[in-house]
């Protein structure tokens, strides 16, 4: 049978029926069937088999690890809407805890644990306790996580249990995939916790880098995440730990990927060479270029970063400019990324051949992505300005298209230049001002309203094009109003016999014919202050013309402190949403550099706090007590990974 035809609307008195009987091998094929129906059934929505939930406990009972797991499943759905009937199972589950399989005890504990019921949390606490020790590492593995589990549910309980420091002691297992778990449920509670703070000594840290290579790749992006609780004493260590990570740059998995860069960019804030620091970075490279020939999603997920991390390190991508070229079967949100790293790899070397590629993008169908094309190209000739006349040629052989919303695009971007470069390029304004009906857009309308403005005593028929936007002032968006309000006072600033009219007629729509409040105060505004002198006189000019704030390329890039955040969480979401993790996760705590032991490296003179001690990183003042938020719990961990102890003893969890 194909699961398709589990998908049918089952009746419950059937499936019961089913689900009853002796344990014989026909029967059990029948209860697995039906179990799967049941599953398939409650992903329709089907609440008849809310009917069954005796008949489900009933079937727990049974041997057959498959009919069981599908039981717990439908008790962890089920659990919430009919607690007291999910109590039914508490004592069922209790018992495979002892099971002889250790996949059964890890089911039912794993099982447990996603029930948020407060009997279901307070009955598990003491097994949990055992099968953090249990002689299987699966079991141990999965005890691990259930502690974070219920330590979300009920914090208290579990701290006043010891299960943290349990949990702590796993840090010592001879298996790595038991180390990397144990590592996930303390950084997950940890970075929770207010009086929590996982730290990593220098040779914790060396150990867990030595057993990565023994792990999955789930366990390695564990042990990369709880690396970052390693701050380094000194630059020879920040140096060697980034050399030992380095070889996880060519794993196959993204996330491992993704991840060892996180820390490597961590461990350069330890270092103060350039050039070591440009040795380490420059790796990073190839492994970003390998992420683009994957899967859509994890190409956006490499381009979000690669727009991270270039603007920290914008070399590590120079020569590879043209892998981020748009193929023309990339989806739009591909090609947008693209776009923006194409931006910030732009220089005066290869600007020319940018140009070629972006004047093809933008005589392609999807409109989106041409306006993306149009404004990239006026952004180049903000950031290059020796490139300024190449960017402006271009877009000047886009205008002769005619296409409306390339021109429209075109008269956005030439208002930003002509405020990068003043009194530059007035030559390709009479080209612009022939293609005036082509403009139907607020944002083009507001962009060359003000360019004829400021422009006012160069353009011969300024009053004339002005007069042509008037003819539906009172239709036009508030933007676009406020727009012709300024400008036609700059052209009675400018020429005031031919705007006298003009400027009447708008601060009378201004003051008297308008409902809102900003365009009616700032015609007020101006109608003041020109009926307060000649309007040519200084102070005039002064307030209606006064420089206006810079245009500059660096307001593409993220703020110093928010970038050096937004580093530590290379690979997350945060970088996706390029927002800090607070904004993202409400509550959740702010990853930040540690500034002793060692002092990380600043942008002036650099010097750095050196440390011989290759022990703990950490230093502890109690006042003695036993309570949870006192101590520090010390975990040893293994020389090599088939030991079962080791001679140092490293402190991982500390309680501030």
């Amino acid at each position: 049978m194909s699961d398709s035809k589990f998908f049918a609307k089952g009746k419950a008195a059937e499936l019961r029926a089913e689900l009853k009987g002796d344990r014989k091998d026909k029967t059990l094929t029948k209860r697995k069937t039906a179990m799967k129906r049941i599953l398939a059934n409650i992903t329709m929505n089907n609440n008849e088999m809310l009917q069954l939930f005796p008949d489900v406990l009933e079937c727990m009972k049974t041997d057959s690890v498959e009919i069981k797991k599908m039981c717990f499943l439908y008790l962890i759905n089920y659990s919430r809407v009919r607690p007291d009937h999910a109590t039914g199972g508490l004592e069922i589950l209790l018992h495979d805890l002892s099971d002889r399989s250790p996949l059964v005890r890890a089911l039912a504990l794993r099982t447990i644990t996603c029930i948020p019921l407060p009997q279901f949390s307070k009955a598990v606490i003491g097994p949990l306790s055992r099968m953090l020790q249990d002689p299987d590492p699966y079991v141990r593995k999965t005890a691990a996580f259930a502690v974070a589990k219920l330590w979300s549910v009920d914090p208290s309980l579990v701290e006043s249990k010891g299960l943290i420091e349990a949990t702590n002691q796993l840090l010592a297992d001879s298996n790595p995939t038991v180390v990397s778990a144990a590592l996930a449920a303390l950084t997950d509670i940890t970075d929770r916790a207010d009086k929590m703070k996982l730290t990593v000594g220098y040779q914790d840290a060396s150990k867990l880098v030595q057993i990565l290579g023994d792990c999955n790749e789930w366990s390695q992006t564990y042990i990369l995440s709880a690396l970052l609780s390693y701050t380094p004493q000194d630059v020879s260590d920040a140096l060697l730990m980034a050399e030992r990570l380095s070889p996880r740059l060519q794993h196959s998995n993204s996330s491992v990927v993704l991840g060892t860069i996180r820390v490597i960019m961590y461990l350069t804030n330890y270092v103060s060479d350039k050039s070591a620091i440009r040795g380490l970075v420059v790796r990073f490279g190839p492994p970003l270029v390998t992420l683009l020939a994957k899967p859509y999603e994890i190409q956006y997920v490499a381009l979000r970063n690669c727009f991270l991390i270039l603007q920290k390190y914008p070399f590590i991508l120079q020569n590879d400019i043209k892998v981020f070229f748009c193929k023309y079967n990339d989806p739009i949100y591909i090609k947008v990324a693209k776009l923006e790293v194409i931006f910030l790899l732009a220089s005066e070397d290869n600007i020319s051949m940018l140009l070629r590629e972006l004047r093809e993008y933008a005589s392609e169908i999807d409109v989106q992505f041409v306006r993306k094309a149009v404004r990239a190209i006026g952004k180049l000739a903000i950031k290059i300005e020796s490139a300024a006349r190449e960017c402006i040629d271009t877009l000047l052989d886009l205008v002769s298209t005619r296409v409306s919303y390339i021109v429209q695009e075109v008269a956005v971007v030439m208002k930003n230049i002509f405020r990068k470069y003043p009194n530059k390029y007035e030559s390709i304004i009479s080209v612009l001002c022939r293609n005036l009906d082509s403009l139907d857009e607020p944002q083009a309308k507001t962009a060359m309203i003000w360019i004829i403005g400021q422009y006012a005593d160069r353009i011969e028929n300024s009053d004339e094009l002005l007069d042509e936007f008037l003819y539906t002032f009172t239709e036009e968006t508030v933007e676009v109003q406020l727009a012709l309000l300024t400008a036609t006072v700059k052209l009675f600033i400018f020429r005031p016999t031919k705007g006298q009219e003009l400027v009447l007629k708008v601060l009378k729509w201004a003051t008297e014919e308008t409902d809102n409040p900003d365009l009616r105060d700032r015609g007020y505004m101006y109608w003041r202050l020109l009926s307060s002198g000649p309007a040519s006189s200084d102070e005039t000019r002064r307030i209606v013309l006064s420089e206006k704030p810079t245009i500059s390329s660096e307001s593409e890039k993220l703020d110093e402190k928010l970038l050096e955040e937004m580093t530590l969480n290379i690979g997350t979401l945060s970088s996706i949403y390029l927002k800090p993790v607070s904004q993202i996760f409400k509550g959740s705590k702010v990853r930040q550099l540690e500034e002793s032991p060692a002092l990380r490296r600043t942008d002036s003179d650099m010097s750095f706090l050196s440390n011989n001690s290759q022990g703990s990183l950490h230093e502890f003042s109690g006042n003695g007590s036993s309570n949870i938020t006192d101590y520090t719990a010390y975990a040893t961990m293994p020389a090599t990974l088939g030991s079962d102890a080791y001679s140092q003893r490293g402190d991982l969890l500390s309680m501030d």
